[in-house]
């Protein structure tokens, strides 16, 4: 990629101002297999100060240009998808089909659903002689993850420059092509100069002075609990606001009256999608006590049903986790499920058999958790499932809401009004129900440690904005 060491600020590919790589590994073969150049505070600096200068011509542009400009990109993207599925294979190891089906196809349908709701959006109304104006809060850095790369991109891009924002993205530098890509797309789309600028970076180089800096008006981050700790601390100091979307431990109560069967299945899938990757995935299966064996025989078929292999290979269901950092981590948590007595039934410490490269996890599932194990209460961010057995319903809800996070939950059975009255008890940002599509117009987002502020069509448009009420504006 021609455009690797270079960063995208006001309406051009740059040379940072100070010289330094960043070697990205393939998670397959552990091998470097692009160089990217990593920003400092200087290079912050330029590409705020081009936010900055762009936002009072482009807040003022009107919602017909806006949308004329998120449909060329999401043309654009639509031609680059191969090159967007290809990227994210190479960066975080995921199968093709994957790739091209759920990371690649997750940015599409997020710039479909912002397009719409824009289309809908009212950004004035009246209220006696007050006019309620809602406004673009200025400029906004804009911080993601490397899970899923195109979903966090533009379920951050999309929303500001509807609103009316100019920006400065840091993707995540261990997956950071599949950005670079879809800056390649925002400049042939014809975005104004200054809207749209991106510095790759680790995050004390980079994140954190976008965090701090003085002329940003917004940080929007999606990453770790840690990291978003981090964050919010440095923002606080300039009063900004933080959207942030966090970590999760995300409960699956499969209800007595459920397809059992079904519900454990696709519980499993569910968990280990992304391999396991994800920070909303059903982690914590929640079981009837009598059904806990039969929950155990169910997952250890379906998990061992996964496929684990090279990313390019057709067959391969379940690729590498992304990094060695996290591998080794996921790897600890095992152990301690081992150590403090839960149940191994599939899969466990080291590589699936035949490997002894790349960072390949076994699929796993642990019986016989305990609510307070490490595997319970931690999060893992790999294929690892772990089944907690509940006597009554109150007690399922009762252990789903223990915990520090609030991002997703799941609920399973035959009687809707029963999950409907389940669902308004968990304490959560997004509960579904008998395992729904992906709804890319509901809100997503999370309670407690899970973050805050919403994403997702017209709900993402509302975070970017800020309310003015004009006094004694008289009638429209």
């Amino acid at each position: 990629m021609s455009n690797a060491l270079k960063f995208y600020i006001d309406g051009a590919w740059v040379d940072p101002i100070a010289p330094k790589t960043i070697d990205v590994i393939d998670p397959a073969t552990e091998k470097t297999f692009i160089t990217i150049s990593a920003g400092a505070a200087a290079d912050v600096d330029r590409a705020v100060a081009a936010a900055k200068a762009a936002f009072p011509a482009f807040s003022q542009t009107n919602k017909a240009d806006r949308l004329a400009l998120l449909t060329r990109i999401l043309e654009l993207y639509n031609e680059r998808s191969e090159d967007i599925a290809r990227a994210v294979s190479d960066e975080m190891g995921a199968p093709m089909s994957f790739a091209r089906e759920a990371q690649t196809w997750a940015g599409r349908v997020h710039l479909e659903s912002t397009i719409a709701a824009l289309k809908e959006y009212e950004f004035e109304h009246q209220r006696g002689t007050t006019r309620v104006v809602k406004e673009a809060i200025g400029v906004v850095a804009l911080i993601t993850p490397w899970n899923w790369p195109l979903n966090q991109i533009v379920c951050k891009v999309a929303p500001a420059i509807a609103a009316g924002c100019t920006m400065v993205l840091k993707p995540s530098e261990i997956a950071p092509v599949s950005g670079l890509i879809f800056a390649e797309i925002m400049h042939d789309a014809g975005t104004p100069k200054g809207v749209f600028n991106l510095v790759n970076g680790d995050g004390p180089g980079v994140g954190q002075v976008m965090a701090g800096h003085p002329d940003v008006d917004m940080v929007s981050f999606t990453g770790s609990t840690r990291a978003g700790i981090i964050v919010a601390k440095t923002a606080a100091e300039t009063v900004k606001r933080v959207a942030q979307e966090l970590g999760g431990k995300s409960p699956n109560i499969i209800l007595r009256d459920a397809d059992f069967e079904t519900a454990v299945i696709k519980g499993v899938q569910g968990c280990f999608g992304n391999s396991g990757q994800s920070c909303d995935a059903p982690t914590r299966m929640l079981v009837p006590r009598e059904h806990h064996d039969q929950a155990l025989a169910i997952a250890k078929k379906a998990a061992e049903d996964h496929k684990v292999g090279d990313p390019k290979a057709a067959e391969t269901v379940l690729g590498p986790v992304v990094s060695e950092i996290q591998y080794e981590k996921i790897q600890r948590l095992i152990s301690a499920g081992i150590a403090e007595g839960a149940t191994l039934v599939t899969g466990g410490l080291g590589r699936p058999h035949g490997y002894n490269r790349g960072y390949y996890v076994k699929p796993t599932v642990f019986g016989n958790v305990t609510p307070q194990m490490t595997i319970a209460r931690e999060e893992i961010f790999g294929p690892v499932l772990s089944i907690i057995s509940y006597d009554t319903e109150d007690q399922a809800i009762e252990i789903a809401n223990d915990t520090p996070y609030g991002l997703g939950a799941y609920v399973q059975s035959k009687n809707i009004d029963n999950a409907r009255r389940v669902a308004r008890q968990l304490r959560a940002g997004q509960v579904s129900i008998n395992y729904p599509d992906w709804d890319t117009y509901a809100p997503f987002g999370g309670y407690k440690q899970s973050g805050n502020g919403r994403e997702y069509a017209d709900w993402a448009i509302h975070d970017f904005l800020e309310v003015k009420g004009i006094v004694g504006h008289g009638a429209a």
